[in-house]
């Protein structure tokens, strides 16, 4: 008897145009942070944007976006209505548990709770959900590769070779199942002081040639800022409390790159 693609269960959400994935192989590297603010300026570009919170075992995007204490509706018929802020769609399994408790789920609630993301929010009309996965190469990702046509994926790095090997491993899982990878974000690049001179806070590994071997681009070397360490603990997107910054047009530079590859 023949076998069934696992990729045929694959469905579309209704009106969402493309879906984009967020993904690093390891924790650690500002995965969220990168995930967050080019959704913010995805709209900034003109585009509708969303940003599901996929990280169902540690949820960032409420307490990032300044939304921790707010729940979303439920409608009679069991939809959930996502938060809005600042013009962004967000949906995270932060909104409906409590942030100190603990998910102590096997796979089967894991899949449920992700399918539930896909086909009980009423998105509305959006131009590119981004999804902030997970670290690592594991259920969600696999599971979100079944469910639905994800058209491209960014993968974030930091600079040094140990986090080289997981971003690796990231590409490698992307292509394995079927999603084009557009490039890599290289967070934490440099430290830029409050004089404004540039320190290399990690040794630069090797990941430039290896993306030109790989015949893939860098899409931007963002910083570690102080402002951009303080937006994320405030609960405000950079790109919103600080458009003008080089810092800022990097993610602007990445979220045009997004939309003329996929919209």
């Amino acid at each position: 008897m023949a076998q069934m693609n696992p990729f045929e269960q694959q469905q579309p959400i209704g009106g969402v145009k493309t879906i984009l994935a967020v993904g690093s192989g390891k924790g650690g590297v500002g995965k969220s942070t990168v995930a967050l603010n080019l959704a913010y300026s995805l709209a900034k570009v003109g585009l509708k944007a969303a940003l599901l919170d996929a990280d169902i075992y540690g949820p960032s995007v409420p307490r990032l976006t300044g939304t921790l204490r707010q729940k979303p509706e439920i409608t009679a018929d069991g939809k959930i209505i996502p938060i809005e802020r600042g013009g962004v769609k967000l949906m995270s399994i932060g909104y409906l548990i409590e942030e100190s408790a603990a998910l102590v789920w096997r796979g089967p609630m894991l899949f449920k709770a992700i399918d539930q993301f896909l086909r009980d929010v009423l998105w509305g009309e959006v131009d590119v959900l981004v999804i902030d996965l997970p670290p690592g190469t594991g259920d969600v990702q696999l599971t979100l590769a079944q469910k639905v046509p994800v058209s491209g994926a960014v993968v974030v790095s930091t600079p040094q070779d140990i986090a080289l090997s997981d971003v690796k491993r990231s590409i490698d899982m992307f292509g394995r199942v079927g999603i084009p990878v557009l490039g890599v974000v290289e967070n934490m690049s440099y430290m830029l002081t409050p004089a404004g001179d540039r320190v290399e806070m990690f040794q630069k590994g090797e990941i430039d040639a290896y993306l030109d071997g790989r015949g893939l681009k860098k899409l931007a070397s963002v910083p570690f800022t102080l402002e951009l360490s303080r937006s994320c603990e405030m609960g405000i997107p950079y790109v919103s409390s600080h458009p003008n910054t080089p810092t800022s047009k990097d993610f602007t530079t990445v979220a045009e790159y997004v939309k003329s590859k996929l919209v």
